[in-house]
């Protein structure tokens, strides 16, 4: 049924399951978080769950196609552990320590530019300024990141949401406050400085995986050697820094349900579906789906927890859905434009192969 679903169509659908997932496990994780999880011992038990997914899926489905490993390749999957995994969860869990959930969240939405400033440093997305398509991706790609920032830091006037909410601490404000916790200026020039490391580290891992794919062609195996060398490096860090026996312990169902949901969701199936869209359309392509995380997450409190829904967040849905739009049209029209450049060069090779 779903190989009967066109490419793209099946490319955007994925995306937008992986917003859903990152966004639950928004919530998820932070409440553990706060329950007292260890977080350096957290990543390692996510990864592990992840690894434990993803390995059989690895071996059994690409033991035919998979190349033969070379110590360039293991180099580059012992980088993309190190980025993706051990420096971007490591940097972010600290950021969020020494700033506030809503700085970090805000911050992370700068991901999108970044990805899309390094694959055109790097010749991996191709801009032409000169062109609508190039126009279009710009100006897609800023439009989705000024429109979850909108969302995230400004207000306005309440659109919708219960009249008491207005007047008194409601229930999913108790909710907020318990799960978010109190933001307590600790180090907030250490926070910024991790955070934009962890935004730097994400976007660099996205397009690092462009031209690895191109060598290994073996989008598990890539995600599982990810893991591995990302567990191997967390397992060192929480090794060395975290000695209570307490801390290596799950001591409640809550903790179990958050190692499995980031493992699974939020990790395996992440890497998955990612890896798969960076092989099809591309780094950038991947990374300017992100903002609509921050829209299921004003969408669900509204709906769920009940809070109000500010006119903030109208603005915001509207310039995350017209950058979206942008970006998918501008690499729509940049296929159309490759294909007419290769029409005249195939016509020239059959008009000289007919000459001889």
């Amino acid at each position: 049924m779903l190989s009967m679903v066109p490419e793209r169509a099946r490319i955007h659908m994925a995306l937008t399951a992986l917003q859903f997932g990152y966004a639950g496990q928004h919530i998820i994780v932070r409440t553990v978080l706060n329950m007292g999880v260890s977080k350096l011992v957290f990543p390692v038990y996510r990864n592990i769950t992840a690894l434990l997914l993803l390995g059989p899926f690895a071996y059994f489905l690409e033991r035919k196609d998979r190349p033969p490993l070379t110590l360039a390749l293991v180099m580059q999957f012992f980088l993309m552990g190190l980025l993706g995994i051990t420096c971007n969860q490591g940097l972010y869990l600290l950021g969020l320590e020494n700033t506030s959930p809503t700085f970090a969240s805000a911050i992370e939405n700068a991901v999108p530019a970044i990805t899309f400033l390094m694959a055109a440093l790097f010749r991996i997305e191709q801009v032409h300024l000169n062109r609508k398509d190039g126009k279009a991706k710009v100006l897609g790609t800023l439009a989705s990141v000024a429109g979850a920032s909108v969302i995230v830091l400004y207000k306005g006037p309440t659109i919708y949401g219960p009249p008491s909410t207005s007047q008194h601490l409601n229930q999913s404000d108790h909710f907020l406050f318990s799960l978010f916790g109190d933001a307590k200026e600790k180090n907030w020039t250490l926070g910024c400085i991790c955070l934009i490391g962890h935004c730097l580290c994400w976007s660099g891992w996205i397009v690092l995986q462009a031209p690895v794919l191109k060598k290994y062609p073996a989008c598990l195996s890539v995600s599982s050697f990810t893991c591995f060398f990302g567990i191997l490096q967390c397992s060192a860090v929480a090794g060395i820094v975290e000695r209570n026996s307490r801390a290596w312990q799950v001591h409640s169902g809550a903790e179990l349900f958050a190692i499995l949901y980031a493992g699974v969701v939020a990790s395996a199936m992440a890497f998955m579906i990612q890896i798969w869209v960076i092989e099809r359309a591309g780094p950038v392509f991947v990374s300017v789906y992100l903002p609509l995380q921050t829209l299921f997450v004003a969408i669900t409190a509204t709906v769920i927890l009940g809070e109000q829904f500010y006119l903030g967040g109208i603005i915001g849905a509207g310039l995350i859905t017209a950058g979206l739009y942008l970006v998918v049209w501008g690499k729509n029209e940049e296929r159309k434009f490759c294909a007419k450049e290769e029409e005249p060069s195939l016509i020239q090779s059959l008009l000289s192969s007919s000459s001889k």
